[in-house]
């Protein structure tokens, strides 16, 4: 996929975080990024594709400030702790 695919995902599915901390670790952001692919009926591609995106993005997958957002985010949510719903 092209750089796009992975632009769109960052934009409709992350946002920096308000308070300092964790950010999102390598497990959430592709569970995010596989749930986006989900709603957004796009092909997941590998984790190390993303890992480049975000690194081209300027976003280190390992220490970041993100927090999920959006549809993506209810559906990782919901699909990673389903005793919530």
């Amino acid at each position: 996929m092209t750089a796009t695919h992975f632009d769109q995902f960052l934009a409709e599915a992350v946002v920096p975080d308000r308070e300092p901390g964790l950010g999102l670790g390598r497990d959430e952001l592709y569970g995010l990024y596989t749930s986006w692919c989900l709603l957004d009926k796009a092909e997941p591609q590998s984790p190390a594709a993303l890992w480049e995106a975000l690194q081209h993005a300027g976003i280190d997958p390992d220490s970041n400030n993100l927090s999920m957002t959006g549809p993506a985010a209810a559906d990782y949510i919901v699909a990673s702790a389903p005793d919530l719903v």
